[in-house]
């Protein structure tokens, strides 16, 4: 059998409403229609399209992959996969948060999160199909003129055309400033773009009649770097001014790349042979409108490892109760049966509440990041806009990488739990830690989130978003100082962040020094950001618990969790600490010339 999948609608409901008090926030935002009435209903239709439409198809997507046929260079979706793209348009789900302007329901960034979630652990790889829909969807409505607009948006977000982000190319990787796909501009006000870009996800498919690629070029007196970078929206089948579709553009995938996982997912080689295309935002300034795309797929992808946990942790503990393994060291505790069910053991335990724990507490996590991204766009308050903002920002490579680091983790461990049962694909666990794999790596390493957040969010832009989090995290102690209930997590909670605020002005000092310390520390400070963020959310989590009508099996079941966080994980903390300090001299150089 393979592994299974049930979304996991309380504790999304719990972490939505109980912990994040979303139904309060987006009345007072503006969103009248987002009533707890409707949001259940979204939830409960939501649940029943993962778990019967998408789960079925995820075995089948990974054995059998997509096809190219070289000749016409189209692709060819797994058996099932467009049928199930058709259903998904046809439920409303592709606009579900867009705006009603252009044919959307215009619910709240965060209301979409849970579908989003579901989707990424019923099937992975099909989800990447729709995923850049939407971050082009914002790219165009922030940057692009009325006509791209009007041309572009309300195909995208009713879903009958699909999106894609072609930034990078063959020499160049991260490194953006390298790239050098052109765009020479026509006497119609177009461009004609050439150049190749790689790993283009959903960049050909069989699902829609148009794709819209928003891609990177370099206009002809573009300065050096990536100060020199535009942006284009480059449809497969050429569209007009007027929005109609026109003949094929040049555009073609050249071929699909073998991948460890998401099998299921076109992964494009992307060729440009002067296909005309449209500026989308002023010359030389494409990277700022890009990452209006990048900065929501990227906690878009943390929700990617999310949904792989919470699935490797069903299986995990379902197996675990039934799999049969020696007994007990304290003695049997099913002598009835000829062997204790594997749950009884420490070991197997540890790797269950591990998942369980960061699961649960990276759910919390995730949900207020895309909330926050409600609060910057639509808060009363100029002031509050602008803070939400900041915390969007500092949360973004926090989310992105923790949660798919995490997702690597558990589902290494999950598959663990199985023996050798894991690593065989029947189960199926060993698809899930393949698929998550890729998360840490598309839209930004985890090393380059780790410099996005350390050299960036907190050196260059003074670290407003640690201060306001760090603000938010000061308060809470504040408020439940005195609460003996939560005692046990306030005081390591307030400690973890004195001492983040403390290594930061640490680095920040030895890095006027060396600029070097920065990358030295990026990666053990992202990740000690992350635990204490989860001890937060932990903490924030049993208070919501201990307030709320829940049963007390829930209540202890929360508290219990998170004692495990805070005894367990937490102190992870130490080793990260403890490498942030051992500085630049910690790491030797490596000769560059092996000989």
């Amino acid at each position: 059998m393979s592994s299974s999948y049930k979304a996991p609608l309380d504790d999304m409901r719990f972490a939505l409403f109980d912990v994040l008090g979303a139904e309060a926030q987006f009345q007072r935002l503006g969103f009248a229609d987002a009533t707890r009435d409707v949001l259940d209903a979204v939830l409960d239709e939501a649940a029943r399209f993962a778990e019967t439409v998408l789960a079925p198809l995820n075995e089948v997507g990974d054995r059998e992959g997509c096809k190219l046929d070289q000749a016409t260079g189209r692709v060819t979706t797994p058996t099932g996969f467009k049928q199930a793209y058709a259903q998904f348009i046809e439920g409303g789900w592709a606009g579900l948060t867009s705006p009603v302007e252009f044919g959307g329901q215009g619910l709240p960034h965060a209301a979409g999160v849970p579908l989003k979630e579901m989707i990424d652990a019923s099937n992975l790889a099909w989800g990447n199909f729709p995923l850049l829909s939407h971050g082009a969807t914002e790219a165009l409505l922030y940057h692009g003129e009325a006509w791209q607009q009007e041309a572009f948006l309300r195909p995208l977000v009713e879903g009958r055309w699909t999106g894609t982000m072609c930034l990078t190319e063959p020499h160049c990787g991260s490194d953006l400033g390298l790239l050098k796909t052109r765009a020479e501009p026509n006497d119609d006000g177009s461009y004609s773009i050439t150049g190749t870009k790689i790993f283009i996800t959903a960049g050909e498919h069989d699902f829609t009649d148009n794709i819209v690629h928003l891609v990177l070029a370099r206009l002809p007196d573009a300065p050096a770097g990536s100060r020199g970078i535009s942006l284009f929206v480059v449809p497969r089948q050429r569209v007009g001014k007027d929005g109609a579709m026109g003949e094929a553009n040049a555009v073609r995938c050249g071929s699909l790349e073998h991948k460890m996982g998401i099998h299921g997912s076109a992964t494009c080689v992307m060729n440009f042979d002067g296909a005309q295309g449209w500026l989308v935002g002023q010359p030389h300034k494409g990277l700022m409108a890009m990452f209006t795309m990048m900065n929501t797929a990227r906690l878009a992808v943390g929700l990617q490892g999310l949904g792989l946990s919470d699935r490797a942790l069903q299986n995990a503990l379902r197996y675990s109760r039934e799999r049969l393994q020696m007994r007990a060291l304290s003695g049997p505790k099913f002598p009835q049966k000829p062997a204790d069910p594997i749950i009884v053991h420490p070991d197997v335990r540890r790797m269950l509440l591990t998942c369980k724990a960061l699961v649960e507490g990276g759910r919390v996590m995730g949900y207020d990041a895309a909330l926050q991204v409600d609060v910057a766009h639509h808060a009363p308050d100029a002031a509050e806009r602008e803070r939400a903002d900041a915390l969007v920002g500092f949360l973004t490579p926090i989310v992105k990488a923790c949660l798919t680091e995490w997702g690597v983790e558990c589902t290494y461990h999950a598959l663990q739990c199985f023996g050798g049962h894991g690593y065989i694909a029947e189960h199926g666990m060993e698809q899930l830690a393949r698929d998550a794999r890729i998360t840490t790596l598309y839209e930004g390493t985890t090393g380059i989130q780790a410099l996005d957040l350390l050299g960036r969010k907190i050196m260059q832009l003074q670290g407003v978003g640690l201060k306001a989090f760090l603000q938010d995290v000061g308060e809470f102690c504040e408020r439940h100082g005195g609460d003996s209930s939560l005692a046990e997590f306030i005081g390591p909670l307030r400690e973890k962040a004195g001492q983040w605020q403390r290594l930061t002005e640490w680095i920040a000092q030895r890095a006027t020094a060396n600029a070097e310390e920065i990358g030295a520390a990026s990666y053990d400070y992202l990740m000690y950001s992350g635990y204490v963020v989860l001890a937060y959310w932990w903490a924030r989590s049993v208070a919501a618990a201990e307030a709320g009508a829940h049963p007390q099996s829930f209540k202890d079941d929360k508290r219990a969790t998170a004692r495990f966080y805070f005894a367990r994980i937490l102190p992870r903390t130490l080793a990260h600490a403890a490498a942030i300090e051992s500085g630049i001299d910690g790491l030797p150089e490596l000769a560059t010339d092996p000989a």
